[in-house]
Parts: structure tokens; sequence; C-alpha cells
């Protein structure tokens, strides 16, 4: 198990595996992760605690919606899924994916980070 330091707050990796990964994430009110998508990666997500706005579009070439996803709820990301995560309120939420977890292409980010890319 392993906790990773993010700009919007910190995930700890409980799980790793060749054939799946198991993450809680922490996103500080106010935050959020890059706009991004995966190539091969799936994920799915359930919310433990908090409003999880949700930013989502079926492939690049579509416009990105916002749906809130309350505590106890739970959304699937297949691959080419374009998502962020964002915060109004501290959420905590448990992701299960696919075991590639640099498969990150990043189309915006709040906070520089290197691999964003404009597509």
């Amino acid at each position: 198990m392993r906790r990773v330091d993010k700009p919007w707050g910190h995930e700890v990796i409980w799980a790793e595996t060749d054939r799946y990964a198991g993450k809680l994430l922490h996103i500080e009110a106010g935050h959020a992760l890059s706009l991004q998508y995966h190539e091969r990666k799936a994920e799915s997500i359930y919310v433990l605690s908090g409003r999880l706005h949700l930013h989502h579009a079926p492939s690049l070439d579509q416009e990105v919606e916002i749906t809130v996803i309350e505590t106890g709820a739970a959304f699937d990301i297949v691959p080419g899924t374009v998502h962020r995560f964002e915060a109004r309120e501290p959420v905590t939420l448990v992701e299960v994916s696919t075991p590639e977890l640099d498969d990150v292409v990043r189309l915006e980010d709040r906070y520089g980070r290197k691999g964003t890319s404009e597509a």
C-alpha cells in the first residue's frame, strides 16, 4: 500500500496487480483532477463521501457534461471517455481499474503538470 500526494489531495493505492488496481482518492474542496482520457485503462468509481462533480464526454469530439455523483453512487469510465473529477466539498472515492495506472492523456490541468497535451 502506498500514498501518493497530488496537487488536488492524495491517493492511496491499496491494490496493484497485473490484472487490476484499487485506489482511494481524497480530493480537497475546490480542487479537480486533469481533464483526461485513457487509451486502455477502464475504471469504476464509488463515492464514499461528498458530492463529486464528474465532467464527462464519450469521446474527444463530443461536448463535456457535468453529472453530480452523490455519496453511495457509482460510475463506470470506459477507455476513450473524457473525464475530470471535481470536488466543491471534500470528496473521497474508491477507484477500481485495470492495471494501466500511467495510461493518462491530459487535455487540461489546473496545476501545469507535465504531459498535458492539446487534443
